[in-house]
């Protein structure tokens, strides 16, 4: 049984579609990667996802904006989370790390990485998932008095993973994590990415639009265009695949 199961997901903004009819799987102990130009729906699915989606709904309703339908099935650990909002999603561990970091600016690099781990009881576990977090991000042990805005684009990205990793998850959403950044910082995560998964078991499911520094390191990939899924495969087939190279990877 998969640890994520999308079948048949779909979602319209007002009279667009931004997902239409995708499914996919994410197996216990993955990484997968969903890769796609910008505007593929690469985000719409990771709110759909995390729940996110349903929270936007209720707002554009309330104040008369535009109309946000989602259809199909979302189930996690065999469990239907379709309609489940995102906080109780949080509680079975589906963590999002947005994309553009969006840190608390105003706060320091430890209260950013503690405001993640509000659920977590007592110090001592505090602490030992601080310790997880540092172990993957020495750099942040670093720079944890420091004003989270002062921050480079590189270190602001790690400390929101670092941030969502405080949360415990047992599935970690990454939307675009490597957006906007050097390639020597873009391989820095990607190798943080690995050990997330190797070292604290964590699956892990992350969109990008640049899928080359990624594809060495994904079991499996899906490629979507127009919010519709195009291709599937492991990264090796995706690689090799000459169509996918040039339109997708840039090599």
């Amino acid at each position: 049984m998969p640890l994520l199961n999308v079948e048949k997901l779909t979602v319209f903004y007002e009279n667009s579609i931004a997902i239409n009819d995708i499914s996919l799987r994410v197996d216990d102990g993955e990484i997968v990667g969903v890769f796609g130009s910008n505007g593929a729906g690469k985000s719409t699915l990771m709110y759909a996802l995390s729940g996110i989606i349903l929270d936007m709904k209720v707002k554009e309703e309330r104040r008369g904006g535009e109309r946000i339908t989602v259809m199909g099935k979302i189930e996690f650990n065999g469990r239907d989370i379709t309609y489940m909002k995102p906080h109780e999603r949080a509680r079975l561990g589906i963590i999002l790390c947005p994309e553009r970091r969006r840190v608390f600016p105003e706060s320091t690099v430890l209260e950013n990485l503690k405001i993640g781990g509000y659920r977590l009881e007592g110090r001592g576990e505090i602490k030992r998932q601080l310790d997880l977090v540092m172990s993957i991000f020495p750099e942040l042990d670093k720079l944890k008095d420091r004003i989270a805005g002062f921050l480079s684009g590189g270190e602001q990205q790690m400390l929101a993973i670092g941030r969502a990793l405080m949360a415990k998850p047992k599935l970690l959403l990454l939307d675009e994590p490597l957006l906007g950044l050097a390639p020597s910082i873009q391989l820095r995560l990607v190798e943080a990415i690995k050990r997330i998964r190797d070292e604290l078991g964590v699956t892990v499911l992350v969109t990008e639009q640049y899928a080359r520094p990624l594809l060495p390191i994904v079991d499996r990939g899906y490629v979507i265009e127009y919010g519709s899924l195009v291709l599937e495969g492991t990264g090796k087939e995706l690689m090799e695949n000459p169509h996918v190279k040039a339109a997708y990877f840039g090599v």
